[in-house]
């Protein structure tokens, strides 16, 4: 009896050291196996970081359509390049007339109107540009420029050299219509001063003609009249007693020259 009882313990040891074999082993063949899903991970994950660094970041143009005053580039670079990498910044200044109204006016500051930011990668833009449009500008109510709301748009297939162009067909443009202001005026100023040489001619010619107009001969009185016929009689007196010489003077030449000749003839 106690030599069927030692059997079944000597058994029951047995399978017990069997199976502890068989984990063993067991865990011996699964432990390759999760090396090995350990390792793929590991290398899909180099190559994403691989495809990412390979792949060309495309960068991306933010259009701001409100800049508040006193806002300078290097505040809206420090204030966006929170959110990513930040390439170029061009912000619009004021029109010149509107910049000369300031300086009459006591103030000399330049502000902007719109702005163009570029981000290097144009996910971050669009990113940026959903997150912060229609939302204040600082974070707290101290903050400088928290009162104003981001006005920000993101512009889809737009490049800065598309910007650069505008900006020199603006700026082309400007001087054309400059151009075209300054020989508008010079012929305004040239036909005011026609106008006005040929005003000063109408207005001698219109004295003119109007002091012969009024120019008229009063009736004449008895004295004047009576004087006229004084002078008209003297003047005929005076004819002719010169009438008269003269006769006297041609009876003498006459009477001379009949003498000469009846003395003649007695020769």
């Amino acid at each position: 009896m106690a030599a069927a009882a030692d059997q079944p313990c000597g058994s029951a040891a047995e399978s017990e050291s069997q199976s502890e074999m068989m984990a063993e082993e067991e865990g011996k063949s699964l432990a390759p196996d999760e090396d090995e899903a350990s390792g793929e991970e590991q290398a899909a994950t180099k190559k994403t970081t691989t495809s990412c660094r390979d792949r060309k970041c495309v960068p991306g143009i933010v259009y701001l359509g409100h800049i508040p005053p006193r806002l300078r580039p290097k505040h809206l670079r420090n204030m966006l390049s929170v959110y990513g990498e930040i390439g170029r910044v061009f912000l619009q200044p004021e029109d010149h007339q509107v910049r000369k109204r300031k300086k009459k006016s006591g103030l000399r500051r330049c502000d902007f109107t719109e702005g163009w930011v570029e981000f290097r990668d144009k996910r971050v833009a669009k990113r940026v540009a959903a997150s912060l449009h229609n939302t204040p500008m600082g974070t707290r109510k101290r903050q400088r420029f928290s009162s104003d709301l981001w006005c920000i748009k993101y512009l889809h297939r737009f490049q800065w050299t598309h910007l650069s162009e505008r900006l020199a067909y603006e700026q082309t443009v400007l001087q054309q219509r400059l151009r075209t202001e300054v020989s508008q005026a010079k012929r305004e100023t040239n036909f005011y001063l026609n106008n006005v040489e040929k005003g000063r001619k109408r207005r001698s010619q219109a004295q003119q003609v109007d002091t012969k107009l009024w120019e008229f001969t009063q009736h004449q009185t008895e004295e004047e009249i009576q004087k006229k016929k004084k002078q008209n009689d003297s003047i005929t007196q005076k004819n002719q007693e010169k009438a008269q010489l003269i006769q006297q003077k041609s009876q003498s030449n006459v009477s001379l020259l009949c003498k000469i000749f009846s003395s003649n003839q007695s020769k």
